[in-house]
């Protein structure tokens, strides 16, 4: 009996040869008509050139085995290295199946070959699937029974939970149902560019930045400083807020979780708002976060305390009617004013302790005619101070952000509509969905804004907020200075 081992090396010349002629072959029909005749005469003087040379046909032979000895196990090795990879992605694929079984399987479904029951094949059901080089999964379409509710939301959520867990935690995923074809698109989606730090972006006039998504998720593109050390040019893709008269979202509503950055947010449309308008900025939170404004050109206040911040609502909501007034006998409207509050409903409790007119009724005024007159509210709360809210900024600030690791259900609440992809449990911070309107939800990253006066804040972060702030006013809170700095 002829032992495997003996013939093995005689195994790979063979399979080498026959690599060599395909690949010959390959590139004999790749080449033009008019060149195969030269080519063939120059192959030919070659083959006898050899033949004359003393050793020349030994020689030659021995060159095409030891090729062929080369190709046979580069390509032995190869195909070891596919049958190890395919082996590996058809044991994950496995286990996924088994996972979907429970969501897409019944126990009344009498299939002679249903697409998922136990110990199946999950070829059938998964006809496209594309690996990253880490092994994991980057693409995969998968079938689903027709039986399966794919109009429920809750229903969808929990097949996008379990697919993002099986394919790969620590990545976000974007999924496409197809209801007609009863097919489900996963793919894994690159990271946003976290590493864009608040600075002068190329708008125009009542368009503000409020952060950047995908790639090809909008058709506009602007120049910004980021990637490593804040400092590289790139071509990031901005969800431009647009607001004004003919602004069918005149205003801003921000929700996250604590930490998420949605003050932060607020500060980068205020300093974008001073560009072209005033801006009043009030404090629910009581931090002093928006300290950094005060008494600069074109702030007309920061205030935080119950009574002072009522007092500059009463003022902003007059200031609207001033403008309306004004606007109906024929005068010109003033600079755009913004109105900037962070922790509303907070401000409303410390208001209603001490007795003081309601400040979110005082914002029903901006909110529901203000943008006939240039007055836009923006706002940012936390999920457990949404009730606090009152109904005019919930029909009005239709412009809608959401920060921070969320639930697609929290998402859904805010927005009106699924993310259309994973929440991943650790985000950094400024991450989270954004929807202009009835628009789509875009993922967002929102530029890094912090407060300059916190002693944590990066040295070159505070000096890129100081840089976009305007010069001090003399006699307003603190002596003039030249320059914007701090």
């Amino acid at each position: 009996m002829i032992r495997l081992d003996a013939v093995r090396p005689l195994l790979v010349v063979v399979r080498g040869l026959g690599s060599l002629a395909t690949a010959a072959g390959r590139r004999w029909r790749a080449l033009p008509r008019d060149h195969r005749g030269p080519v063939l005469l120059l192959v030919l003087a070659a083959g006898l050139l050899v033949a004359l040379l003393p050793y020349g046909p030994w020689l030659a032979a021995g060159a095409v085995l030891a090729a062929a000895g080369g190709a046979g196990w580069h390509g032995e090795r190869r195909a070891r290295g596919r049958s190890a990879v395919q082996s590996a992605a058809g044991e994950r694929l496995g286990l996924l199946y088994e996972a979907l079984v429970p969501y897409f399987s019944a126990a009344g479904d009498t299939s002679p070959e249903p697409l998922y029951e136990r110990g199946g094949d999950w070829r059938r059901s998964f006809p496209s699937v594309a690996f990253g080089a880490d092994g994991r999964i980057e693409r995969l379409v998968l079938t689903y029974p027709a039986f399966f509710p794919d109009g429920d939301p809750e229903c969808r959520a929990r097949v996008e939970r379990l697919l993002a867990a099986k394919a790969g935690r620590g990545r976000e995923f974007g999924f496409r149902w197809d209801e007609e074809r009863n097919e489900l698109a996963m793919a894994a989606l690159e990271p946003l560019p976290a590493e864009i730090r608040a600075q002068r972006f190329v708008t125009s006039p009542g368009e503000t930045v409020l952060g950047f998504t995908d790639a090809g998720a909008v058709d506009r593109t602007v120049p910004v400083l980021g990637g490593p050390e804040y400092g590289e040019l790139l071509d990031a893709c901005p969800v431009m807020w647009r607001t004004g008269p003919r602004s069918a979202e005149p205003h801003l509503l921000v929700v996250g979780v604590p930490g998420a950055g949605a003050t932060s947010l607020l500060r980068s449309v205020a300093l974008q708002a001073l560009e072209h308008g005033d801006v009043l900025v009030v404090e629910g939170g009581g931090a002093a976060e928006f300290g950094c404004f005060a008494g600069r050109a074109g702030v007309v206040a920061v205030e935080s305390a119950p009574g002072a911040a009522v007092a500059a609502l009463e003022w902003a909501a007059r200031e609207t009617e001033r403008r309306l007034l004004a606007g109906g006998e024929g005068r010109t409207v003033p600079r755009p004013l913004w109105i900037v509050v962070d922790r509303p409903a907070l401000l409303g409790h410390l208001a209603r302790i001490e007795g003081l007119r309601d400040p979110v009724r005082l914002l029903e005024v901006p909110l529901r005619f203000g943008r006939a007159v240039r007055v836009t509210v923006a706002l940012a709360e936390h999920f457990e101070g949404l009730a606090g809210l009152g109904g005019a900024v919930l029909a009005c600030a239709r412009a809608r952000v959401v920060l921070g690791a969320v639930t697609a259900g929290q998402v859904e609440t805010v927005l009106g509509a699924a993310p259309g992809g994973s929440v991943t449990v650790a985000t950094p911070p400024g991450r989270g969905f954004a929807r202009l309107g009835a628009g789509p939800v875009y993922r967002l990253q929102v530029p890094a804004t912090p407060d300059p006066g916190d002693e944590a804040t990066d040295e070159t972060l505070r000096r890129a907020v100081l840089a976009l702030l305007p010069a001090r006013v003399a006699g307003r809170g603190e002596p003039a200075a030249a320059g914007g700095g701090g």
